[in-house]
């Protein structure tokens, strides 16, 4: 299975974006998806997690109430839709799956990596 992110750019504060993350491959069992971030000299940050089947979510209280993870079925693809951006969004954000049907927030426990797509808001 790979992960390939998409969607990412330079927008202005209060903009949107949308991120993709399409999937070459499904794993059997009920999994997790996520969004992590990492900006430049800070520590990689869980963004919104997903469990495939189930449809159980997550959200740093950071981005609740402007980011909507969800996923598209038939296309094996992972989406972050982001409202209301802000200049400390800024960072490489990162598609990651989990072999377990538990979210989690540590990135340890993530099994499989995107190589993440740069999201800058200028202010």
């Amino acid at each position: 299975v790979r992960l390939v992110e998409s969607g990412g750019g330079l927008v202005q504060a209060g903009d949107s974006l949308k991120l993709s993350c399409a999937a070459s491959g499904r794993a059997s069992r009920d999994y997790v998806m996520a969004w992590f971030r990492q900006a430049p000299g800070k520590a990689r940050d869980i963004v919104a997690a997903i469990t495939w089947n189930a449809g159980n979510t997550y959200y740093s209280d950071s981005v609740k109430g402007r980011f909507t993870i969800s996923k598209d079925n038939a296309k094996n693809t992972l989406l972050l839709q982001m409202n209301s951006l802000k200049p400390e969004d800024t960072a490489i954000y990162y598609c990651a799956a989990r072999w377990r049907p538990y979210i989690a927030a540590d990135a340890r426990l993530y099994d499989l990596w995107g190589q993440g797509t740069q999201v800058t808001v200028s202010s």
